[in-house]
């Protein structure tokens, strides 16, 4: 691996357990062993670092959201398919990344909001035109309103104000939504498939 992905790669570790804000140049080159001259001959700042794993984890997250998309036998399929994706990709995030992306690196943030209402909003609106198509979803969703609507529980799970960090993880709040989500939109033939990818039987 070149020493450029080795401190993206570093970086992004640091960030995720850390918070953006409290790592410092001096942390990630400790981290790997390299001087910080050796740092700053890769990238010029912290910002810079910040931009290069956005890039970075954005690449690789959309290619995992089209392999699950296109593996998977039907939309419900899919959904849990992101759940247990969700649950490794939430594991250990800090939750302050939203907050510290936002007001310390506007140039990053502005690129995960075009990654947010472009590409994660247009699955959202494929996985329920599909589900819809495949009897799963109710056939008269509003899919417009519904699609804005799970992409804003997305940042949700990291609003401090509403889920309290010393009280909520956000895996468990991101997890908790999505399937209340998927249950919502599901028709009863949906809500069967469901359960059975839960493993829960239900009472009709």
């Amino acid at each position: 691996m070149e020493i450029k992905d080795r401190i993206l790669q570093a970086a992004l570790g640091l960030f995720g357990r850390n918070g953006i804000r409290s790592v410092s140049m001096d942390d990630i080159a400790t981290q790997l062993g390299i001087s910080k001259k050796t740092l700053y001959k890769w990238f010029e700042n912290k910002d810079q670092i910040v931009h290069g794993v956005m890039q970075q984890h954005l690449a690789q997250t959309q290619g995992d959201c089209e392999t699950m998309a296109g593996q998977s036998e039907s939309a419900v399929a899919e959904l849990v398919k992101m759940m247990s994706w969700m649950k490794s990709q939430f594991a250990d995030i800090h939750p302050s990344i939203f907050h510290d992306l936002q007001k310390y690196h506007p140039a990053t943030w502005q690129l995960w909001l075009e990654h947010k209402n472009e590409f994660i909003l247009d699955q959202i609106v494929d996985n329920l035109r599909r589900g819809m198509a495949e009897g799963l979803y109710r056939a008269d969703l509003d899919v417009d309103v519904l699609a804005r609507l799970r992409l804003a529980e997305i940042e949700l799970a990291f609003n401090p104000t509403v889920f309290s960090p010393r009280q909520f993880d956000p895996q468990r709040v991101a997890l908790v939504t999505l399937e209340h989500f998927m249950l919502g939109v599901a028709t009863l033939k949906g809500h069967k498939l469901i359960n059975a990818f839960r493993h829960v039987t239900e009472e009709e």
